[in-house]
Formats: C-alpha cells, sequence, structure tokens
C-alpha cells in the first residue's frame, strides 16, 4: 500500500519526482502560479492551481489525509512586537496555514524547506517560532538547522554539480505531550555523510551534459557578451604571466575603483567591507599600473560598450589559466568566474550559467537535470525564460530523496508508530534515485 502525501508550494513537482519515486500518491497539491501549475499537470497528472489560505484557515480544511506533508514554503516574517510565540503569531503568514494542516491532519512526518538563510542570524525569531510550533503539535524536531546542497552529494545517491544550500526541516509525530521534550538538539543528519564525495570532482562533460552542441540559437552569447569575455581573458592570462602564475586576488576586481592609493578618496559612511575592496583595487592597480592602463584603453573599458556591471570580474576560479576554461555568471556584482566543475545555484531570473568551453549558456533541459528531474520531464512549448524561473524557484529531488532516506533512519522509532507504511517506503528505497525516475512516467 503506497502512502499519501500532500504538495505545498508545489511549483512544478520536484518534491513530486522524489515522493512518487518512492512509492508515494499525491492526493493533493497547491500552486497559485498557473505557469508552474499547467507544467505540474502535464508531467505528473494533477492540476495544483489554488490557493493556501482559502484551502486551509479557521473555516475551511480541504486538504486530505495523508501520510507525509511538504512545503517549499514562502518566508514571511513574523511579528517581534509580543512576547507570546506560538500559532497565534504566525496568523496571516502562510506559515500558519501549513499548521492548520498539521493540526488538523496529524500527517506522520513534515518536511518544510527553505532558503539558508531562514537558519540565519536575521531570522533567528523566525526559525525558533517555527520549531517551537511543531513541537506544540507533538512533534519530534531538531532546532539544529540541516544545510544540504547537490553537489555536496556522490553522482550514485542523486547528487548534482550544482551549489544549492538550502534548509531543512524534518518533524515526526509522537505521542509526547510536553513540547519541550521533542525539540532535539543536535542536527538529524550528521555532516560526516558527506565525506565520500569532493566536491571538486564533478565533471560538467560526464556528470551534466549529454551533447556539446545543443542546437538553439538562444543559448549562444551575443557578440557584445563575447568581448566582454574576450577582454577580461586577456586580463586574466596576462595577469598569469606578471604575477608568475600567482592566482588572481580573491576580492572582486573593479575598473571603477583603480586609481593609486595616494589619490584614493573613500566617503564618509562608506560599509567597512567596500573600505576595504576599495584600498585593495586600489593597491592591485598601483602594482600593475602600466598593464591595466594599456588594457583599459585597447579595449574600451570605461566606454559605453562595457556596464558598470561588466568592469567588474569575481574571480572564483582559483589557478585557471583562461577565463573561458570557467564557468561564468553575468551579475549585477559583475562577471563571475569558477572551476568548471560545479555551478552556481539555479535562480529565478535571467543569470543562467555560461559555460566557457562550450561558449553558450546551460540548456534548461541541463539545468532541469541540475534539479535532478528526469530527461522525460516535459516543460512543453513554454518560453524559455519562465522554464529557467521556474526551475530556480523549484527544490532538487535528489537532495529531498536523501533527506527523506536519512530522516527515516534516524527517526525510525517514531516514524514506525506513526505510519508504517512511510517507513517502509521509504527506508526500502533505493540509494539512487535517478534509475527509479527515469522509469517512472505520471
Amino acid at each position: 500500500m503506497s502512502f499519501k502525501f500532500v504538495d505545498l508550494f508545489s511549483g512544478i513537482g520536484g518534491f513530486h519526482a522524489a515522493l512518487s519515486g518512492m512509492g508515494g500518491r499525491c492526493v493533493h497539491a497547491i500552486e497559485n502560479n498557473a505557469a508552474a501549475a499547467q507544467i505540474y499537470n502535464t508531467n505528473w497528472g494533477y492540476n495544483p492551481i489554488g490557493d493556501i489560505t482559502l484551502q486551509a484557515n479557521d473555516d475551511v480544511m480541504t486538504i486530505p489525509a495523508h501520510d507525509l506533508l511538504t512545503a517549499g514554503f514562502p518566508c514571511q516574517p513574523f511579528s517581534k512586537s509580543g512576547a507570546q510565540m506560538g500559532m497565534d503569531e504566525t496568523r496571516g503568514t502562510l506559515y500558519w496555514n501549513i499548521l492548520q494542516i498539521i493540526e488538523q491532519r496529524r500527517p506522520a512526518m513534515v518536511m518544510l524547506e527553505n532558503v539558508r538563510n531562514l537558519a540565519g542570524p536575521r531570522h533567528l525569531h523566525e526559525w525558533q517560532v517555527i520549531i517551537e510550533t511543531l513541537a506544540e503539535q507533538g512533534y519530534r524536531v531538531s532546532e539544529i538547522p540541516t544545510v544540504m546542497s547537490p553537489h555536496r552529494l556522490h553522482p550514485d545517491i542523486g547528487g548534482r554539480p550544482q551549489v544549492r544550500e538550502r534548509v531543512f526541516i524534518v518533524a515526526v509525530r509522537t505521542n509526547e505531550t510536553d513540547p519541550t521534550k521533542l525539540i532535539e538538539k543536535t542536527p538529524f543528519l550528521d555532516k560526516s555523510v558527506f565525506d565520500n564525495w569532493d566536491p571538486l570532482d564533478w565533471n560538467l562533460e560526464k556528470h551534466l551534459l549529454s551533447d556539446r552542441k545543443v542546437n538553439d540559437p538562444t543559448l549562444d552569447l551575443t557578440s557584445t557578451e563575447t568581448y566582454w569575455i574576450d577582454a577580461w581573458n586577456e586580463f586574466v592570462e596576462a595577469m598569469l604571466l606578471l604575477r608568475n602564475g600567482r592566482r588572481l586576488p580573491g576580492f572582486p576586481l573593479w575598473a571603477d575603483a583603480w586609481t593609486l592609493p595616494r589619490n584614493l578618496r573613500i566617503p564618509r559612511g562608506t560599509p567597512s567591507w567596500k573600505q576595504d575592496f576599495l584600498q585593495k583595487n586600489a593597491h592591485f592597480y598601483e602594482e600593475h599600473k602600466d598593464f591595466i592602463d594599456e588594457w583599459v584603453k585597447k579595449w574600451g573599458i570605461y566606454t559605453e560598450v562595457f556596464p558598470a556591471s561588466r568592469r567588474k570580474l569575481e574571480w572564483q576560479a582559483q589557478d585557471t589559466a583562461s577565463l573561458w576554461d570557467t564557468v561564468m555568471h553575468f551579475r549585477p556584482s559583475g562577471i563571475r568566474a569558477k572551476r568548471p566543475t560545479y555551478l552556481p545555484a539555479l535562480v529565478a531570473i535571467t543569470q543562467t550559467s555560461i559555460i566557457g568551453p562550450l561558449r553558450r549558456r546551460v540548456s534548461t533541459r541541463e539545468a532541469a537535470r541540475l534539479q535532478g528531474l528526469p530527461d522525460w520531464f516535459s516543460f512543453g512549448d513554454q518560453r524559455q525564460n519562465e522554464t529557467y524561473r521556474q526551475l530556480g524557484n523549484g527544490v532538487n529531488v535528489g537532495v529531498v530523496w536523501y533527506v527523506l532516506r536519512h530522516a527515516a533512519i534516524r527517526y525510525e522509532k517514531d516514524l514506525k508508530k506513526a505510519s508504517p507504511k512511510l517507513y517502509k517506503a521509504l527506508i526500502n528505497s533505493p540509494a539512487n534515485p535517478d534509475v527509479v525516475l527515469e522509469s517512472l512516467h505520471a
């Protein structure tokens, strides 16, 4: 007998991919974005379009009974005005609607996913509210954040060459009535589990690309983009020679900040981090002034050809010999270059990674692979930008799979009591989701 799950804030179905692959059956899904809901329906045969605030509140509960609740929910700030923490404080946030479902439907397990910042210092209050309200409902939960990224997992267990750090909260229903006994002080995942894989061993040729030549002109670089990269590539290669093989500095290089240290003027109120970068750029310019002046003139760095964001280089590629040998991102903060091992996180805006050796952007199919979606997953004739946006908002399938299996191991005693069939399904799932998902069709 399969376990039942609900998929809240479902997007295009990253959670659905993992849970259906583990033998689960979706009994309800909610997504308020029509385009994402359409893709979900195309691939999973369920139309999730809806609004959670209208389906789970004081007066209405349309969510059916289920064993596992998943939610990659938006993190709305909770009020800090009152001293009392609990469900009343979450009222008016989407997390409160999730709590309404948990309170009334009592799923055996809850899995929440969010950006890493939810567990950061600026959101300690919100984090504690979430942990304490789950415990108040009788769920065992750790107050120590579990942060996972697909690039830390071996490819044989669903890892992918993408840095995508997300925080996961897993809570399991118990019969305990004292909330203070349910909040654990240790993470439910031990970081030592990552010891068998070095992220620098990722190889895009082997682990991401199925065809170096993708027949899609929209992925090609424009002549202007190529010009920017050619200019900075000359800079990178020349600097390696001038610096006798020493790698470029780790701080951002800002052409607009290049001046001699004696001429540097830092406005009052400039943040300390920016003061540091300005001073380092001035000393870097002084050390390499002759070459930089010639390079700036040759390429027209201070002309309209180079907008401000393209007069900056963030070199994170260590001793890579050429900019064209790196993976690049065109960002508001500059051109960011990384070693061609794993890619930066997919984001919901148009900062699609550029694979330097191929001189093109990552395709939507490759982006879907980075999220662990099988190659049969279809986006139909949807606009490319919308597909990138949906993938950038999504959850990585392999990470969900991995976290759930290990949560079942960690909370074995409680989960066996709460839902034997869910425990059995999770614990018996193969370590690698890829083979299962490739054979799975909606």
